[in-house]
Formats: structure tokens, C-alpha cells, sequence
């Protein structure tokens, strides 16, 4: 589908007298959406350690067999979309070793941009790698920092910190030692991370606030860019990292497409910012129409934000189902050229003879708005006007989302009217950045800014030499596949 697609989403927990296993499943389960390649959790109990991790969703991978055999009372658990490093088991997080001072296990959502020359130190110091992932890199860091070869204290803070004055790019992170689970966001914090409380005691870390209430955890806050937790038997402890301090730069995507609706960012419902942007949409591309239909399920609510602001009534035009993208079975040749037909149907009833604008979130490669427009002909439409709550995507993206090369990306290489054309739409409109980027600030408690490189190009750390670099790490990714 015609989606940018997430890295990942992590989950920490430090709790007694509780199956964290258990909770941490729940909890991946809530953050399904961020990926759906891999899946892992890795669990402590003070002495040793355990793992489980595979290929596949998270109800695919674990069994009550498996989750039976991860014992303790602290957990890490990560699911996966790979960016940095092939879709294969080697690559699957939560990554898991032994070190002189215990077990060490990593989950992390982001990417990299300095990966290459952080890899490169490390096997110039003996250090054996066996996956194409950004993720072993951070962990060999922090099992042995790259720059003092002297045996090192457990101290793990000051080991997470040192990796962060390295490291550049994007990265929550989840880390499990022998006695405590750590936090991490990087200094211009553009992946989301918070942290929860459970009631009967003990704290959790999660990419989203979504996984807080499933497995019934009181939202505390959010981990601040740059900032290290240090969950403990006595409560979370605050760090702040020796990384030189940025500006705030949180995706602005995970408002537009990748959180989910009912989670919190920086004070706000992911939901109510996504209708603002519906609204903003209304007020700078109206249309002449009969009702408004939103494509399922990431864009509905800009579509209700559309009607309320428009006056046109609201409806469901498509039919969503919501299980076609949770097999691993290939469809043959036909199905497949079937197209959007496997995962949306028309309603017909609320479509014959009507004048539709059809509001989406986003418009990637382009390979899925001219199915979309075609699918609400055939189910009567007379005219279809598409609404984008967000800018045309015009650059890629570093900080680990799979948003394709420019080249691949049809606001690149066409303009509006010419999109307008490929899709088959009788009139387009995209949101501005002036008005997204309102819509995305205009209650945000925090003082921070927010990445918009994707619309704007206009990027937040420097990529100097980036894509030599991503170019080396492609070709050992896919000698690593061929093994």
C-alpha cells in the first residue's frame, strides 16, 4: 500500500510479583502498527536472561509455551519494520548478549546516520558483528565502548551516554541489564518514548501512550530528547545525557500517519490533532460536494475534521478489511492485480450519484490514490475530490521511516495538476506546511520543534557522506541476505 512505514515500537518494564512477559506482549500488540516484520522479548531475573524473538506479527510469534518460558521481573520487547538492515530473523530485536557484567539486551526504534563509521570502529576493535542492523551496533557500543579499551565498571548510564555522544540520527531505545531497564531518546527526539506506572507497582517504557493502557498503566510523561530513565526496583530515575543538546524535532508524521489515534503526544490527542488538520485542509481547498468519505482507518478522523469545518456530511464510502494485511500468503497474479479491491470494498448506498471528496493523509508513491478514486466510481460516485491533510512528500527520510528515494516519490517528480491527472481525480489538494504544521503546533506542550524533512527537505542534522555510507551498509545487507 501506498504508506510510508515505521521502524518499530519498543516496550520496557521493571515490575515485581508481575508476568512481564505477559505484559510486555499486550503491550507489543498495542504497538503493532509501528511493524509488522519481527517481533521479540527478551526478560531478566536478575541472574539470567531470556529470549524469544521471530518472524511475523506479534500473535504469530508468540505462543503461551514461549511466553512461559520468559521468567523475571524485568522485560524489553521491541516489534519491528526494518530500515536499517534486511527483513530477516538475523535482524529481529530485542538483541540479546552476555557480558562480564550480565545480560544485555536492546530494543530500538530509529535509524543511524553515522551506523557505517560506528560499525567501522567497532570491528577495528575486534568487535564480530553478525546482522546488517543499526541495532547490534548499539549494542556492541554499549557492551564495549568503542573509544577505552580498559575494563569497564557496570556502569551503564555512563555506557549509554557515551553511545550517545557518538551515535547521530534517530533512536528510542529500550535497554535490559542484570537490575534495572533503561530509556533513551536522542537529543532532538524524533521518535516518541514515555514512560507509565502500574498500579499494583513498578514502571514501564513505551513508544506509544496507546501501549500504557492496554496492559493498565498510569501515563506519567514523556521521555525528553536527550534524556536517559532508569527503571530500578524503587521507582524510574531521570538522567540527562552529556549529548550535545538540539533542537526539538519529534516526526511530525507520527501526528499525520504512524501513531496511533488514540495515543498522546507533547499534551495531545492524536485523534483531535488529526481532525485540526481536516479542518485547516477545509479552509484552504474547499470543495463542491455532497459528502466527504475518508480513507480507513489513518485518515478518518481528518475526514470528520473536513466535515465539521466544511458543513458537508460525513460518511463511510470504503469498507476496510482489516485482516488481508496480516497474511503471509501471496496472493496469485489475479488478486493481485485486484489491487486496493483485497483490502477495501465500496458502499455504494452512501456513494450512487454523489459528489465526493475523498480525504487521505498522505501520498506517497502514488501507486494506491488512483485505485482509491476508480473504487469510488465503480461504487457511484460522480465526482471525486481528493483532500491531502498533509503537504506533497517530495524528499526521503533518515531518521527511520521507509519513506522511498525521491525519484519514487510522486510529489517529487510531478506536480499537483499532474498527480491530479495520474490519480484520476476531478480536482487535488494538498494541505500547506504553513497550515499542517498550525494544526500539529497549536497546543503542543513542549518547547521544542518538529521534523518536517520529508515535505520541506529541509533536515535537522547534517548528512554529509550519508549516502556513500547507506550505499556500503545496502551491499552488506544483501550479502548478509545471500548467506
Amino acid at each position: 500500500m501506498d504508506r510510508p512505514r515505521e521502524a518499530c515500537g519498543v516496550f520496557g518494564i521493571h515490575a515485581a510479583d508481575t508476568d512481564v512477559a505477559r505484559t510486555a506482549f499486550f503491550a507489543l500488540y498495542a504497538l503493532q502498527h509501528r511493524g509488522q516484520e519481527s517481533a521479540g522479548i527478551a526478560t531478566s531475573d536478575g541472574v539470567s536472561a531470556a529470549l524469544h524473538k521471530d518472524m511475523g506479527l506479534v500473535a504469530q510469534v508468540f505462543t503461551e509455551e514461549s511466553l512461559g518460558r520468559l521468567s523475571g521481573h524485568l522485560a524489553i520487547g521491541q516489534t519491528r519494520y526494518s530500515t536499517t538492515g534486511s527483513s530477516h530473523v538475523r535482524n529481529a530485536q530485542p538483541y540479546l548478549i552476555e557480558t562480564m557484567h550480565g545480560p544485555l539486551g536492546v530494543g530500538h526504534n530509529g535509524n543511524l546516520t553515522n551506523a557505517p563509521e560506528l560499525r567501522r570502529r567497532l570491528l577495528e576493535h575486534g568487535v564480530g558483528l553478525t546482522s546488517s542492523s543499526d541495532s547490534e551496533v548499539i549494542t556492541q557500543m554499549l557492551a564495549a565502548p568503542v573509544n577505552d579499551g580498559r575494563e569497564q565498571d557496570p556502569d551503564w548510564e555512563a555506557r549509554i551516554d557515551q553511545f550517545m555522544q557518538a551515535a547521530d540520527g534517530a533512536y528510542s531505545l529500550v535497554v535490559l541489564t542484570r537490575s534495572a531497564v533503561y530509556g533513551a531518546r536522542d537529543p532532538n527526539g524524533f521518535r516518541p518514548l514515555c514512560i507509565g506506572d502500574l498500579p499494583e507497582g513498578g514502571h514501564v517504557l513505551a513508544s506509544e501512550s496507546c501501549a500504557l493502557g492496554t496492559v493498565g498503566a498510569r501515563y506519567v510523561r514523556e521521555v525528553g530528547p536527550g534524556e536517559i530513565i532508569r527503571l530500578d526496583a524503587t521507582s524510574y530515575h531521570s538522567i540527562s545525557s552529556n549529548a550535545a543538546p538540539r533542537r526539538g524535532s519529534l516526526c511530525v508524521f507520527e501526528y499525520v500517519y504512524f501513531a496511533r489515534p488514540d495515543s498522546v503526544l507533547e499534551g495531545q490527542t492524536i485523534h483531535r490533532v488529526r481532525q485540526r488538520l481536516g479542518e485547516a485542509l477545509a479552509a484552504e481547498g474547499p470543495a463542491s460536494a455532497d459528502v466527504v468519505v475518508g480513507v480507513p482507518d489513518s485518515a478518518t478522523p481528518a475526514a470528520i475534521g473536513y466535515a465539521t469545518a466544511s458543513g458537508i456530511p460525513y460518511t463511510e464510502g470504503l469498507t476496510k478489511n482489516r485482516y488481508i494485511g496480516r497474511t503471509f500468503i501471496e496472493p496469485s497474479d489475479r488478486l493481485r492485480r485486484s489491487g486496493v479491491h483485497l483490502k477495501y470494498n465500496p458502499l455504494e448506498a452512501n456513494l450512487d450519484g454523489k459528489r465526493v471528496v475523498l480525504v487521505d493523509d498522505s501520498i506517497v508513491r502514488g501507486n494506491t490514490a488512483g485505485p482509491l478514486v476508480a473504487l469510488l466510481r465503480e461504487g457511484g460516485a460522480s465526482e471525486v475530490h481528493v483532500r491531502v491533510s498533509s503537504p506533497p512528500v517530495r524528499h526521503p527520510c533518515f531518521m527511520g521511516i521507509d519513506m522511498a528515494d525521491s525519484e519514487q516519490l510522486i510529489g517529487y517528480t510531478n506536480t499537483v495538476d499532474e498527480i491530479r491527472a495520474h490519480i484520476g481525480a476531478d480536482s487535488l489538494y494538498y494541505l500547506s506546511q504553513e497550515g499542517m504544521m498550525g494544526a500539529v503546533a497549536h497546543e503542543a506542550d513542549s518547547d521544542g520543534g518538529h521534523c518536517n524533512a520529508c515535505f520541506s527537505g529541509e533536515y535537522p542534522l547534517e548528512l554529509d557522506g550519508y549516502w556513500e555510507h547507506r550505499d556500503k551498509l545496502a551491499f552488506q545487507s544483501a550479502w548478509s541476505e545471500s548467506e
